[in-house]
């Protein structure tokens, strides 16, 4: 995907509101006829461009124990119903999109350690793997398919696990099914050590982060601290654009590496009608790493901003604004959508667009450019457009490179929030609406594809640094700066600019 140079020259105005994305097409069919157990494909197979994975269900009727079809299509079940569509037996195993889509919004419903409960109840009592005199030919074949769905459930919602409870549950069941079976045995080993070393992993990632927010500062505390500390800039950490670009590139994969998927759904959870339950609901409400993610990219908006007022003189902050420029031009061909918006955003602040003497001496054709590719209007149809051509890069891809798709987030999460908000969870009859689930599934997976990307380019220690640990101006501090260089224009900037210096820098 390379940057067409000559589109038209214009400014759009910023982004004041972000329009809920509209679903018009139906949803997909899904198809009946399974008959084996599935095996794991990566995600993008698991809905294909036309719909989802086609071989669902065993009924082709209208209502089968609890649930109900259309055409073939699972709408709507009671909970229990759906729990019990979930639990594999001898002649039965559910469909990977049915495991995904059910795992995923199971948890607006009900505590995840309370469906692996339901779930080990329905395996031990259905099975009769409590029976010592239980048929060992009939073990042998449930074993493979519990084991199965354990194994899907570790790898694709690891974050369930940290719950106590959720993995007494997991070693009990995984000890009943490995008790007779050396075979099994070593799989269910190999299943918790996988578990475990990704637990430890997210562990550690939170420890970083947690480290890297109490070392943070103001940047203006720093220099009337310690002025001498912060002589460097971006560009003389990193003067290739490219080379920054990349090195973006690294930390936005990184931390979407570390979002689980059912955060997305725990981030709007709500109490269910249909639960009694008084208990607090903040325990399912875990984001941490999506709000980490949402914090990274202010952080850089903010940085952005702070190299741009930093330079007293005006020519330093024009090539400020230039260098931000082309670090956004790349990140927009390497698919980096998220780090392009944040830098757009970082050059939009106030406290930079306003000076306007500074952007006379920019060249901004290749600026407008890039706006008008995140301009908000028709609900972001133009950043919707590449960002379906970089994902259809990324499905043909010859290189890792090409395999990059990292969208902008915050409208990601602004879509599933208004699909989430746009649709009732229960129907009028208490059945859980299956329907909206599918939509929002699908959505889901397809970022789940796109954090699995691994990042081709080499990593620069000195520069992630920087990017990460830097200190950046806060909002005052950055209008302060912006006053400095360029004197106020009225006498509301005049009053703020004397504000701003009696607060910060205890001048009259």
């Amino acid at each position: 995907m390379t940057l067409i140079e000559k589109e038209q020259q214009w400014k759009p105005p910023m982004y004041s509101s972000i329009t809920p994305v509209c679903f018009t097409s139906p949803l997909i069919e899904k198809p009946i006829g399974k008959e084996s157990m599935p095996q794991t494909p990566p995600f993008s197979a698991m809905f294909d461009s036309s719909g989802y994975n086609r071989n669902l269900y065993q009924s082709a009727e209208d209502s089968c124990g609890g649930l109900y079809y259309h055409d073939n299509n699972l709408l709507s079940g009671s909970l229990e119903a759906l729990i019990q569509h979930l639990v594999p037996n001898v002649d039965y195993y559910p469909d990977r999109t049915y495991i995904f889509t059910f795992l995923l919004s199971s948890r607006l419903f009900m505590h995840p350690y309370e469906l692996m409960a339901k779930v080990c109840h329905l395996c031990i009592e259905h099975q009769r793997l409590s029976d010592p005199n239980s048929d060992k030919n009939q073990i042998r074949k449930i074993a493979p398919k519990i084991l199965q769905l354990l194994t899907e459930w570790t790898e694709t919602f690891p974050y369930d696990f940290r719950d106590e409870r959720m993995m007494r549950n997991l070693k009990d069941l995984a000890h009943r099914i490995a008790s007779g079976e050396e075979t099994y045995r070593k799989n269910v080993q190999q299943m918790i050590q996988c578990l475990i070393r990704k637990l430890a992993a997210l562990t550690q990632y939170e420890e970083v982060l947690a480290k890297i927010s109490s070392t943070s500062t103001d940047r203006l505390t720093v220099l009337k601290t310690k002025p001498q500390s912060i002589q460097r800039d971006i560009i003389t950490v990193c003067s290739d654009p490219y080379t920054l670009a990349q090195q973006l590139t690294h930390i936005e994969l990184e931390r979407l590496n570390y979002i689980g998927p059912e955060e997305f759904v725990q981030a709007f959870v709500q109490k269910d009608p249909l639960d009694n339950d008084k208990s607090c609901y903040s325990e399912r409400k875990k984001t941490r790493n999506l709000e980490a993610y949402v914090e990274w990219f202010n952080r850089l908006s903010y940085l952005v901003a702070t190299e741009i007022c930093m330079p007293v003189k005006k020519k330093h902050r024009a090539r400020m604004i230039e260098y931000f420029i082309d670090v956004a031009r790349e990140c927009f061909n390497i698919g980096n959508f998220n780090s392009l918006m944040a830098i757009i955003s970082g050059m939009n602040m106030s406290p930079v667009s306003r000076l306007k003497k500074t952007w006379a001496k920019v060249k901004t054709a290749k600026f407008d450019i890039l706006e008008h590719q995140m301009d908000p209007s028709s609900n972001f149809y133009n950043y919707r457009t590449a960002l379906r051509g970089a994902a259809q890069r990324s499905l043909t891809a010859h290189s890792s490179r090409e395999k990059i798709v990292i969208p902008f987030f915050s409208l990601l999460i602004k879509d599933i929030y208004f699909l989430n908000e746009g649709c009732a969870n229960r129907l009028p009859n208490g059945h859980v609406n299956f329907e909206k689930f599918w939509e929002l599934a699908k959505q889901v997976s397809e970022f789940m594809t796109w954090k699995q990307v691994e990042c081709p380019f080499e990593r620069d220690r000195k520069i992630l640094q920087y990017l990460l640990t830097v200190p950046v101006f806060s909002e005052d501090a950055l209008y302060l700066a912006s006053y400095e260089s360029e004197g106020p224009e009225n006498h509301i900037e005049k009053d703020r600019w004397k504000s701003l210096r009696s607060s910060l820098l205890g001048r009259v």
